[in-house]
C-alpha cells in the first residue's frame, strides 16, 4: 500500500479501511519510517513557508517570522509531533481495559498515526496563516476517524466508544498544550536537534534545521514505563469509580511523559517559592506589579510568576516558569539547540554556558532586549526589556538567584 493511497483510503473510506490496518503487520519504526516522518513534515514545513516566506497582513500591518526563527520552530514542531503521537498512543493502550477493550501497543500506535492523517494534511493551509482555521477544521476530522478505529483496533465496547473517543481527544489536547509550550521555547533558536544519540537512533532525517535522530528504543522503554498506570487502570475500572480513573489516565500521562526525560513522581515549584525570586527592586526598577498561578491538568503541573519592572521610560517583564515533571524534557531540549544570526538592526543568539541554555534577541538601537535562560532542572527565566540595551537586562539578569532556583528541591506529588 503506497503512502498517498493510505492517505486518500483513511480520509474518504474510513470504515473500511480500518479493518484493513488492524490486520497489517506493522512495528514501531515502520509506522514511523513509513508514514509519519513523512505526513508530519507538511504542517511543519507549510507553516514555516506560511510565517517566514509569506507572511500575515491585514489592516496595513504586516508580519513575518524570521528566516532563524521559523527554520528553529519547524524542526521544534517537527519532533514535537512526533512525540506527541507515541504518548497519545500509549494512552489509548492503557485506557483499553477501562473501556471493555485490549491493550495492544501497535494497534494503539496505529490509531494515533493513521487517524492524525487529516490534521497532518490539513496543515497544507498553514501555507496562508489566514486560511489555518481550515486546517483546524481539517484537523476535528480526525476525531471522527478515531471514533470509526477505536472498536475495530482496540477492540472495546461500542457503546463505550462516544466516552472513549471523548477522553483521548482531552488527553490529546493537553499533550499538544504541554508539549507546545515546550516548542515555543525554541521558536527564536537554530541549529542542531537531535532526539536521542546517533548509537541507538532507529530513524534518521535530515531538516534545514539539522539532523533529526529517531531514538525508537526509547519509546520501547517507554512503553515498560506504562506497566504500573495500566494496574492502576484496571483497579479503576473495577472499582467503576470516576475520580479514580480520572486519576489513573493522569497517572498514565505522567508516565509517558516521565519516560521520555521527565519526572512523573514531582510537582512543580509551588507559587509562593517563586515569588520569593520576584525581587522588589532591581538595581533602579521598582517591581511595579506581580501576578503569581498554578495549575495542573493530568498529572501535570505548572507554576508561572512573573513581574513588571520601572525605572524612568524604561520597562522590564520578568517570568519564572517551572513545568513540574516536564521540566527534565524542557532542559534536555534546551540542550540539543544553538545558533546566531544577524540582520539590520537585529541579533539573535543561543548557546549553552555552564549546563544552561541561554538566548538572547535585541535590536542594536537599544529599544528592545529579550534574554532567556533555562537552567540545569528545567527552570525557565524570561526578561524582556522595552528602551534597554542587551548589556543592561544581562546585568539584572545577574541579580537573579538562578543557583536558588536551580537547587530548589520540588516537592513530591502527593
Amino acid at each position: 500500500m503506497s503512502l498517498i493511497n493510505r492517505v486518500k483510503d483513511i480520509l474518504l473510506k474510513p470504515k473500511e479501511t480500518w479493518p484493513v490496518i488492524e490486520g497489517e503487520a506493522a512495528t514501531t519504526a515502520s509506522l514511523y519510517k513509513n508514514y509519519l516522518v513523512i505526513l508530519a513534515a507538511i504542517p511543519a514545513v507549510c507553516g514555516f513557508i506560511g510565517m517566514s516566506l509569506i507572511g500575515v497582513s491585514g489592516f496595513g500591518i504586516s508580519f513575518k517570522v524570521s528566516i532563524l526563527s521559523g527554520l528553529s520552530f519547524m524542526v521544534a514542531h517537527y519532533l514535537i509531533s512526533l512525540a506527541s503521537i507515541f504518548i497519545l498512543s500509549m494512552v489509548i493502550d492503557a485506557l483499553a481495559p477501562t473501556f471493555g477493550g485490549q491493550k495492544n501497543p501497535i494497534n494503539a500506535l496505529k490509531l494515533a498515526v493513521y487517524a492524525s492523517t487529516a490534521g497532518m494534511v490539513g496543515g497544507v493551509f498553514s501555507l496562508l496563516p489566514a486560511l489555518s482555521i481550515l486546517g483546524l477544521l481539517a484537523g476535528l476530522y480526525s476525531i471522527y476517524l478515531v471514533y470509526l478505529g477505536l472498536p475495530v483496533l482496540m477492540k472495546n465496547s461500542q457503546e463505550k466508544t462516544v466516552v472513549y473517543t471523548i477522553i483521548v481527544l482531552l488527553v490529546g489536547i493537553v499533550i499538544s498544550i504541554v508539549l507546545g509550550v515546550v516548542g515555543s521555547i525554541f521558536q527564536h533558536t537554530g541549529g542542531t536537534n537531535r532526539w536521542g544519540s546517533d548509537s541507538d537512533a532507529a530513524i534518521s532525517l535530515k531538516t534545514p534545521g539539522g539532523e533529526i535522530n529517531i531514538n525508537t528504543a526509547k519509546m520501547e522503554a517507554a512503553g515498560k514505563k506504562m506497566e504500573d498506570a495500566q494496574k492502576q487502570m484496571e483497579a479503576a475500572q473495577k472499582s467503576g469509580d470516576p475520580a479514580a480513573i480520572a486519576k489513573a489516565t493522569g497517572d498514565a500521562v505522567a508516565a509517558a511523559t516521565g519516560a521520555l526525560g521527565g519526572n512523573a513522581n514531582v510537582a512543580s515549584i509551588p507559587g509562593d517559592a517563586l515569588k520569593l525570586f520576584l525581587l522588589p527592586q532591581m538595581n533602579a526598577f521598582k517591581r511595579i506589579s506581580f501576578e503569581v498561578q498554578s495549575g495542573a491538568a493530568v498529572g501535570l503541573s505548572t507554576t508561572t510568576a512573573s513581574a513588571d519592572y520601572q525605572a524612568g521610560n524604561q520597562t522590564m517583564h520578568l517570568t519564572i516558569t517551572d513545568m513540574g515533571g516536564m521540566s527534565g524534557w524542557v532542559s534536555m531540549t534546551g540542550a540539543m539547540v544553538s545558533g546566531e544570526r544577524e540582520t539590520g538592526n537585529r541579533v539573535e543568539k543561543t548557546w549553552q554556558e555552564n549546563g544552561r541554555t541561554i538566548q538572547q534577541q535585541f535590536n542594536k538601537d537599544g529599544s528592545h532586549a529579550e534574554l532567556k535562560t533555562i537552567l540545569k532542572n528545567g527552570v525557565i527565566v524570561e526578561l524582556s526589556g522595552n528602551q534597554m540595551s542587551i548589556d543592561t537586562l544581562r546585568s539584572l539578569s545577574s541579580m537573579i538567584d538562578m543557583n536558588g532556583l536551580e537547587n530548589f528541591q520540588r516537592p513530591k506529588k502527593s
